[in-house]
């Protein structure tokens, strides 16, 4: 009986840690393949599900996420045996009934185990020490005392007087709509009635909060981070905002799975290196004459670029161009 070379002699490998360079043996009864490139093939919900990879002869094989595959070194199955001399036919004759014992036994074990080979490692968690987050300051008081004494100091602001006045009835950290309300506080009290003092005590409320897996609560802890990271390095206070950076992006190493952990990066990289700054919305309000609208997308453009900063920029833009533009829309949303 003829068995496919993948099933006479091979080893495993997890589909995730495929390179370029590798020999897999593609379905049927072929030799092992180089492997060109590796394509990675996202479902509906934009998560990944497929591999598709190129061999060098130009065929191609999908392989599902998670699974494992027959791999080799793709010498072997491409080697020609060279011709055989009768003096060497003849010594092989006579060790081959020496050696048939050995086979047959060998083939009574049963064949040998194939163990895949370990995962890589995840990265490891890389938030703040104990000692760094000594920098952020206990709060003057209870939560609801912090917001009101912010709001105090700017009395005839209604924003800040609906947000304050909600909040100052209770402020529960599991409560999506009041995280919000807080990021929007500390925002109206940093950008709009340049107030950075009130507003980083305000954002310490938030910036204390793990990261629970809500991606809506985090989002407004997130901000929060964002800007306590702006207003720290505005003041000169480069050890206290590199605390709020290690926190904003803490989450982003704590993906245990190795593969989702590579694929979350290449996407979090490329959200980074072409994020969403709004230009369209912009420039349609100012063809429309609509001053209030052409603000709050500022506001919103302004928020994405704190965020990048916090992040050290990106590939696209870099850390002097974002201070530069961040001056360029804080100037925008006070006119």
């Amino acid at each position: 009986m003829t068995h496919s070379p993948a099933t006479q002699q091979y080893k495993e490998k997890q589909a995730g840690d495929l390179q370029p360079g590798d020999f897999v043996f593609p379905p049927g009864d072929g030799p092992a393949e180089e492997i060109r490139t590796i394509e990675v093939l996202n479902d509906d919900y934009g998560v990944a599900a497929l591999l598709l990879v190129t061999m060098v002869d130009g065929g191609t094989v999908r392989i599902a996420v998670g699974s494992s595959v027959p791999v080799g070194d793709g010498v072997a199955s491409h080697e020609t045996p060279e011709p055989t001399s009768p003096e060497s036919a003849a010594s092989e004759s006579d060790t081959g009934a020496s050696t048939a014992a050995d086979g047959d036994a060998d083939a009574q074990a049963g064949p040998a185990v194939v163990v895949p080979p370990r995962p890589q490692t995840p990265p490891a968690y890389t938030g703040p020490s104990a000692e760094e987050l000594a920098l952020i300051p206990e709060p003057d008081g209870t939560p609801e005392a912090v917001v009101r004494a912010a709001a105090a100091n700017h009395k005839g602001q209604s924003g800040v007087h609906v947000l304050s006045e909600r909040l100052a009835k209770g402020i529960n950290t599991k409560s999506g709509s009041c995280l919000r309300d807080l990021s929007d506080l500390a925002f109206d009290l940093c950008i709009v009635l340049r107030d950075p003092d009130h507003a980083l005590a305000v954002a310490d409320l938030l910036n204390v909060l793990p990261f629970d897996g809500n991606l809506d609560r985090w989002a407004s802890i997130e901000r929060g981070l964002a800007l306590s990271s702006f207003i720290c390095r505005e003041a000169g206070q480069a050890e206290r905002a590199a605390v709020y950076e290690k926190l904003l992006r803490a989450p982003e190493s704590q993906e245990e799975d190795p593969f989702k952990a590579r694929i979350n990066a290449r996407v979090r990289q490329r959200s980074l290196n072409e994020p969403n700054l709004y230009d369209k919305e912009i420039f349609r309000a100012i063809d429309n004459g609509n001053h209030e609208a052409e603000r709050e997308w500022r506001f919103l453009r302004l928020e994405a670029l704190m965020f990048l900063r916090a992040h050290g920029g990106s590939k696209t833009i870099g850390e002097e161009e974002l201070a530069r533009r961040i001056g360029n829309e804080l100037e925008a949303v006070r006119a």
